[in-house]
């Protein structure tokens, strides 16, 4: 009678991980195991694998108009603060660093296309007895060129995150 118990509470101990995996359900972008908000919310069960959420950090929506709302995030409320004169010499720099790396990727743009001749580069080698290699040759050209692409849009992007440069008084 003992072993019969003691089986049962060792088995029981070990579907327990099993039991702790309630239902989840996807409202949107929000995530819950309460079956009487899904249901009025119209949520759909999310099936397969486990589901982790991180609490996220909440907005503050009551803000007054007198705060002047900018699209700038502001810092996490325990980081240093840092002076404004500080703050538009660290704009500078990066906005610099930005330029540089731009006239660089801008450059490297202008090799590949000049390289890359409208899709018809010069054959190379074995090229000429291996048309193959020439094809895969042109198509890594062609993705290299949409890379660098994308990294100058990518620059742009951030270069236009900046704020504008301000001239000394």
């Amino acid at each position: 009678m003992k072993t019969a118990s003691l089986i049962f509470l060792a088995g029981s101990l070990i579907a327990l991980p099993a039991l702790a995996q309630e239902r989840v359900w996807r409202c949107g972008n929000e995530y819950t195991n309460n079956a009487t908000i899904a249901q009025q919310k119209g949520c759909k069960v999310m099936e397969g694998g486990n589901v982790t959420v991180v609490q996220g950090t909440k907005s503050s929506g009551g803000g007054s108009a007198s705060s002047g709302s900018s699209s700038a995030a502001r810092a996490p409320a325990g980081s240093p603060r840092v002076e404004g004169v500080d703050q538009r010499a660290r704009d500078g720099e990066a906005r610099s660093v930005l330029e540089s790396e731009l006239k660089k990727a801008e450059a490297r743009q202008a090799e590949l296309q000049k390289e890359y001749n409208n899709g018809e580069p010069e054959k190379q080698g074995s090229e000429g007895r291996n048309y193959q290699k020439y094809l895969d040759r042109v198509a890594e050209m062609k993705a290299e060129l949409a890379r660098n692409e994308s990294d100058i849009a990518g620059i742009r992007r951030e270069i236009g995150r900046l704020p504008n440069k301000q001239q000394p008084q």
